[in-house]
């Protein structure tokens, strides 16, 4: 696993149409958490409230969104477009990004993040 220091060394690794699919996905998770901390954890971007909300990442036919396990189960309805597994969506890249969808995973993982820290933000 390759070690970045920021999310702009990341997407420099990738080709132009890479890193401005992911700064459009970032940007719609940003808009979604608007106080979360842009971090790298596990060699990816992520967005941290207590715990890590969502992670992404560039594969390479698609981009790999991770927002936990209990996301995919209470939007499972929602993804029978996209192939998925325990924590793990898969958005291809040729097409749209389902930003109304990412935005309501990102609510989502923010109160079940708040849920298991006693409705607290640190």
């Amino acid at each position: 696993m390759k070690s970045y220091q920021s999310i702009e060394a990341y997407y420099q690794q990738l080709s132009d149409v890479e890193a401005e699919k992911l700064q459009e996905l970032h940007e719609i998770i940003k808009k979604a958490a608007p106080g979360a901390e842009e971090v790298i954890s596990y060699g990816m971007p992520a967005f941290k409230q207590n715990r890590v909300l969502v992670y992404y990442a560039a594969a390479k036919n698609h981009i790999g969104f991770y927002p936990t396990p209990g996301a995919i189960v209470a939007f499972s309805d929602r993804l029978s477009h996209y192939k998925t597994s325990k924590g793990a969506i898969q958005f291809p890249w040729n097409e749209p990004l389902p930003a109304t969808l990412v935005h309501e995973m990102v609510q989502f993982r923010i109160a079940e993040d708040m849920k298991l820290n006693g409705n607290k933000k640190t």
